[in-house]
């Protein structure tokens, strides 16, 4: 209990500070397009650079990822299928990490027919890349849902290539049948799935190291992580690849976790840090939360979980936890130093936020659910701003590593200069120039796909080697002319592994 006293003392400091980062600004990100109930923001990682806007009712958009774009196209309409209203609905979205060469993508959604449960599917983009094929569904997972509220909804693919799921403790209040804390069943839970492979009589495998595989207790194998309340939206920071989630409080406080495989998370002994029902429970076996805060007008109600920022566009955002309350409409941005939590407030009463989402550049949106406008964050430019510009030049490793068939490839910039960014192979031979332009100070990011390669090649863009195999690769950063020593230039290499 000494470690939650701490906790809350470091909690009462954090909530008290000012807002910092008032030379942040809000913006409509695409001013002539509105959504009905907006809840999901993703995009396909294809290159094509769209967006694509999840509706509560059962509706999927697609466009151009352009703030002058006037029309969106229906992508998938499944409200046939789907049971909206209060928590139920179509909630989650996510492209496969293939989807340029499989055109597979996964959803989450509730149905009452025949009766009340999730749904966890698949389907397959059309010969019209604007437009699914409705009728191509696949069904991986159906899981009862006791009552209407507490669903979750998150579904997105790990670093690891694996499919994570997060599913609220089932409903009512207090979770009445204490399933956070039942290993024999998924409510309360975040689960992970192989969706490229399939055991005997289901849709999908369970990974090799998922913590219960194989158990002889009953304990459901898809188990991640469990104790949780009810994880609306989690994520995965691209660079350290932790994978954040803010659990839903109950009556008294909200929470932020950073998310260990078989970890358990309190629920429903704790909520926080604080008891709440801890009949037969032990607090040595809990992980408390790495932040919370309080149920009142300074805080807020229900919270909704964000990204940790790794675009270049907001400097001022980078590497800090980007979050959310829905009802007190307050927008926050956590940051993680030597193990302690320093939490500031970026706007007060802003929006009621439903959910954040990144683009294929690592820029981050929010949707407001009320009045169907997605957002964006712009940075003023002014001293303090600038204040938190990169203090010196760093390539960082690529992510995912290993991967097929895309990485990321982040860098800071600590002053303007020529920079080239290129990959090579084992022998040294050039495999792709990635960037090759002149960049002012900041914080960037680049795509290696192989996809993009034989395209570029197809298209006769650039002269690339698209064939390639599996194994290590190169990719150097230079900025300026290193041969002049140093403060003049900047060379580093790291390495990288594709794997087919």
């Amino acid at each position: 209990m000494k470690y939650f006293v701490s906790i809350f003392v470091l909690f009462l400091a954090l909530i008290s500070c000012s807002n910092s980062s008032a030379q942040l600004t809000i913006e409509q990100a695409f001013p002539e397009l509105t959504f009905q109930q907006p809840v999901d923001i993703q995009n396909a990682a294809d290159g094509s650079n769209r967006l694509f806007i999840v509706e509560q009712r059962g509706i999927i958009s697609v466009f151009e990822n352009n703030q002058t774009v006037k029309t969106k196209k229906v992508f998938l309409d499944i409200t046939d299928r789907v049971s909206s209203g209060g928590e139920m609905g179509l909630l989650g979205l996510a492209f496969h990490p293939n989807y340029n060469s499989n055109g597979y993508f996964y959803v989450n959604y509730t149905t009452n027919s025949p009766s009340r449960r999730t749904i966890i599917s698949r389907f397959k983009v059309s010969t019209d890349p604007d437009l699914a094929n409705k009728n191509s569904e696949l069904i991986l997972m159906q899981i009862a849902q006791p009552y209407s509220n507490h669903n979750g909804g998150q579904t997105s693919f790990g670093p690891d290539g694996f499919l994570y799921i997060s599913l609220g403790d089932g409903g009512s209040g207090g979770d009445p049948q204490n399933y956070a804390q039942n290993l024999q069943s998924h409510l309360g839970k975040i689960l992970r799935i192989d969706v490229d492979k399939t055991d005997l009589g289901i849709n999908y495998s369970i990974p090799l190291d998922n913590p219960f595989r194989r158990n002889n207790l009953g304990y459901k194998e898809e188990i991640y992580a469990y104790g949780l309340r009810n994880v609306w939206r989690f994520s995965f920071d691209l660079i350290t690849k932790d994978l954040w989630a803010a659990d839903v409080g109950q009556n008294a406080w909200e929470e932020i976790n950073i998310i260990t495989k078989g970890g358990n998370f309190g629920w429903r002994c704790y909520e926080g840090t604080h008891s709440f029902n801890t009949s037969g429970c032990n607090a040595a076996n809990y992980i408390p939360p790495v932040f919370e805060y309080p149920h009142n007008s300074e805080g807020g109600f229900s919270i909704t979980g964000g990204f940790v920022y790794r675009g270049s566009k907001v400097p001022e955002l980078y590497g800090k936890y980007v979050y959310a309350d829905f009802v007190s409409g307050h927008i926050w941005a956590l940051e993680l130093k030597n193990g302690k939590a320093f939490n500031d407030r970026l706007f007060t009463k802003a929006h009621p936020v439903s959910t954040f989402g990144i683009d294929e550049k690592k820029e981050l949106y929010f949707a407001n659910y009320s009045s169907g406008k997605i957002y964006r964050f712009k940075t003023s430019g002014t001293k303090s701003g600038k204040a938190s510009l990169p203090e010196k030049f760093e390539l960082h490793q690529n992510y995912p590593n290993p991967f097929n068939p895309a990485t990321a490839i982040s860098y800071k910039l600590q002053g303007a200069s020529h920079i080239t960014l290129k990959v090579y192979d084992v022998l040294g031979r050039e495999v792709a120039t990635l960037v090759d332009e002149f960049q002012n100070a900041g914080i960037y990011n680049s795509q290696f796909s192989i996809p993009r390669l034989a395209e570029d090649a197809r298209r006769g863009r650039k002269r690339v080697n698209s064939q390639l195999s599996s194994g290590v690769y190169f990719y150097r950063l230079t900025a300026g002319n290193p041969s002049a020593g140093l403060g003049r230039g900047f060379v580093e290499t790291k390495k990288m592994t594709l794997m087919k």
